[in-house]
């Protein structure tokens, strides 16, 4: 927040000048932090020197707005350069004595001595009602430029404007009454069209009055409210300083007593600024400042005569700094220093603009002329919105969620969040015998007569050699939906009667015309599990399904999956039985999730599934070829008590699946590996603890949701620019995106899409309200 250094002057240049300086961090109601007082000498000298500036200034007529050709002026361009030069040079007289005369005065060393260790941008408000100190180029008092200070003008006598509350009703328009007075060789059209090119795109509404006449006029100020008043035309200040006029027409010439009572009543509606682009409008300023009882908040003139070509620029640099953002000081000074690059044609143009100012008002700026000023509303207005807002992103973002808008994003960062955790590596419990191409060829050099992929001879030789070695259940994930041959009826009355085997069957799909597939016939239904699986849209398998119902007419009637029913059946060595507890199905104090209710992005779906948590990407378990199983190169220990999974990895046949893993298509993961992924994931997670992935009911989502929104909305309260809110916003979503990857280590997938967007939109919402409000930097602050 800038500080606001208010230097009062009250005196004449005979006998000086009783100095008072006040400093208050924020604007003048704010409380005063130290209040100095000094003595600024008499000096005739800086007096003069200002006289001969003006005299050596305005004897540049041909420069100024609409002057007619006097006689006595220079015309050619040699005495132009000498006119021009001693100009500068009286200039750069004035600015030395000006210095030297506030720099050395003794009795005024503790001021200055005070605006030295003040921070640099802070804004000066020079009171006093002196003609000539208010004429004086105080930003070129070396002091104040270094400090890069905002100056303006204030009388010594003021008090606060009788205005409505029309600064804190948002009226979506700035209201300008345009005035184009008098103006015989002015190029006013120019001054018209920057006002409707900058200030109309930026959402003021201008009514244009051309040499109105002077009951026109105040019937206008009379009629509606305006935020803002703009002249340009002839116009002047009398000797003494005090009394300034505008010329309407060729007949009409006006002083602010002849506007008095329709003046008052547009500043009681809310007038707020006007800028009187025109000659030597000091006198305007200090009539309406602090005269007939007015008390105009905010005045922009022109301190001597204008050159014509000046004030277009002047008005155009103004307007783009202020409706940019910047304070109307500020303003003022940016166009001021941009005017200093003319100055080789216009000597000391950049002197010539000033502000006016009413103490006891705040300057508004161009947000707070078109929007209301947000500090005459309620202080909680904002976070109160923040709040609102954020509720109803997040009540927006679920509903769009659940059409599945999301989905596609949002799996891609659960596939993100997979492939980044640590590799646990393979489950010791499981042995995959597999069968591939050379086994395929092994069997055929053997004689054994294949009608698919394994044998009737080679299936009665593996079962027999794994049960030599006592596993504790085998499962056949290898369709048989045709009996055994006749001569291996070992094989047959072996299927039936082994208790550790499982076969698989899967179930159909009148949806997609899919017949299913039956199991061996040999095989008693409480010894099959299907091998159906769920795979997503984008081709990639991430669910389990554990449990299903089929439909009368399908193959496989069974309703326990494959891994179930190896899990369910190792898991009975233990000790451990399912039991059903509030129609979920428990396995020892695992209670297995499903997707019967709400599932976040798999709402909807129903059906006993869940997130499959993988363990690895690559084999989960021990390998071993058909052929090494049958000649008998094996390791009993991979066999005694553990799970075997019998299957196909030959690459002729079309058992592959994408899998989170799979950032491109040739990284798949055979069938047999998917089953003893799931298998893994339920007896690890009943045995070790191993977390199971759930998702938060629809309240626990909701509100994380509405949190991170909160967050982004709030968030840009805090900030003072809104590039601070998009690198802080870049570190909260980087944020929320570790914390959903710790929460996802912990067996919890939780919204990280959803919850980004809501903190983006939110706070963009809220940061273009803010930006409307203007409730960063005040034209004090």
């Amino acid at each position: 927040m800038k500080r606001l250094l208010t230097l009062t002057l009250e005196g004449n240049f005979e006998q000086g000048f009783d100095a008072t300086l006040e400093i208050r961090q924020g604007d003048i109601h704010s409380p005063s932090e130290s209040r100095i007082k000094g003595w600024l000498s008499g000096n005739r000298d800086v007096l003069n020197r200002y006289r001969d500036w003006q005299q050596r200034y305005l004897s540049l007529e041909m420069l100024f707005r609409g002057l007619s050709a006097n006689p006595q002026q220079v015309t050619n361009s040699s005495q132009r350069g000498e006119a021009f030069a001693a100009c500068r040079r009286a200039a750069e007289v004035l600015e030395e004595s000006l210095n030297h005369w506030l720099n050395n005065c003794t009795e005024f060393r503790t001021i200055r001595d005070k605006l030295l260790q003040s921070p640099k941008k802070f804004q000066l408000l020079l009171q006093t009602d002196n003609p000539w100190l208010r004429r004086f180029p105080w930003e070129h008092w070396d002091l104040l430029a270094e400090a890069e200070a905002e100056v303006a003008l204030g009388a010594i006598e003021y008090d606060c404007p009788n205005q409505l509350n029309s600064m804190s009703t948002p009226k979506g328009k700035v209201r300008i009454l345009g005035i184009l007075g008098e103006g015989a060789q002015l190029d006013q059209d120019a001054d018209q069209q920057i006002l409707e090119e900058l200030a109309g795109k930026a959402g003021a509404e201008i009514s244009w009055r051309v040499k109105p006449q002077a009951a026109e006029l105040n019937e206008q100020l009379w009629q509606q409210g305006w935020d803002m008043l703009f002249f340009a035309g002839h116009s002047g200040t009398s000797e003494e300083g005090k009394r300034g006029e505008i010329q309407l027409n060729q007949q009409e010439r006006l002083t602010i007593a002849d506007l008095q009572f329709a003046l008052k009543k547009a500043i009681a509606r809310g007038l707020q600024l006007a800028i009187f682009n025109s000659c030597d409008g000091l006198g305007l300023a200090q009539q309406l400042a602090g005269e007939q009882d007015l008390y105009l908040p905010q005045v922009i003139v022109m301190r001597e005569k204008v050159p014509d070509p000046v004030s277009p620029k002047f008005l155009r640099y103004f307007l783009e700094a202020y409706i940019r953002g910047e304070s109307l000081a500020a303003a003022v000074g940016e166009a001021r220093q941009k005017l200093h690059g003319w100055e080789q044609d216009y000597p000391c143009a950049s002197w010539l603009p000033v502000v006016c100012q009413n103490p006891t008002v705040k300057p508004p700026t161009w947000q707070e002329l078109r929007y209301g000023r947000q500090d005459n509303q309620s202080p909680w207005l904002l976070p109160r919105t923040a709040v609102v807002t954020s509720f109803l992103v997040t009540v927006l973002l679920m509903v769009v969620r659940h059409l599945g808008i999301f989905q596609p994003w949002e799996l891609q960062m659960y596939d993100q969040f997979m492939r980044s955790r640590p590799d646990e590596g393979t489950d010791s419990r499981l042995l995959v015998v597999e069968v591939t191409e050379e086994d395929f060829a092994y069997q055929d050099e053997q004689g054994m007569e294949r009608k698919w992929s394994l044998s009737d001879a080679a299936l009665e030789q593996l079962l027999v050699k794994l049960e030599a070695y006592q596993p504790r259940v085998i499962g056949l994930d290898i369709y048989r939906d045709y009996a055994v041959s006749p001569e291996n009826q070992d094989l047959a009355r072996r299927l039936q009667e082994m208790g550790q085997f499982f076969a698989v069957c899967q179930g159909n799909n009148p949806i997609e015309d899919y017949p299913g597939i039956a199991p061996p016939p040999e095989v008693p239904n409480e010894r099959l599990g299907f091998t159906d699986v769920v795979v997503d849209a984008d081709g990639v398998l991430r669910r389990h399904l554990w449990y299903s119902t089929f439909n009368s007419n399908s193959p496989c009637l069974t309703e326990a999956s494959l891994s179930l029913q190896l899990a369910v059946h190792y898991l009975a060595a233990e000790g451990i039985e399912p039991e059903v507890v509030e129609e979920q199905l428990q396995l020892g104090k695992v209670r297995l999730p499903s997707f019967r209710g709400y599932a976040g992005n798999y709402s909807g779906l129903g059906g006993y599934q869940m997130l499959l948590n993988y363990r690895t990407r690559g084999k989960i378990s021990q390998t071993v070829t058909l052929k090494d199983a049958l000649e008998g190169n094996l390791n009993p220990d991979w066999i005694k008590n553990r799970i075997v999974l019998i299957g196909v990895t030959a690459a002729s046949i079309q058992d592959d699946f994408r899998t989170p893993f799979s950032q491109h298509s040739e990284e798949i993961m055979r069938g047999v590996f998917i089953h003893a992924q799931m298998v893994s994931q339920l007896i690890s997670a009943v045995l070790d603890g191993r977390k199971l992935l759930e998702m938060w009911t629809i309240w626990g989502e909701f509100f994380w949701i509405w949190g991170w929104a909160m967050v982004g909305g709030l968030l840009v309260l805090v900030c003072g620019r809104l590039m601070y809110w998009l690198g802080l916003g870049i570190v909260v979503i980087g944020v929320l995106g570790g914390i959903c990857f710790v929460l996802f280590l912990q067996g919890w997938w939780v919204p990280f899409v959803p919850s980004g967007l809501a903190f983006l939109v939110t706070g963009g919402i809220i940061c273009y309200q803010k930006k409307a409000l203007k409730i960063p930097q005040m034209s004090y602050s």
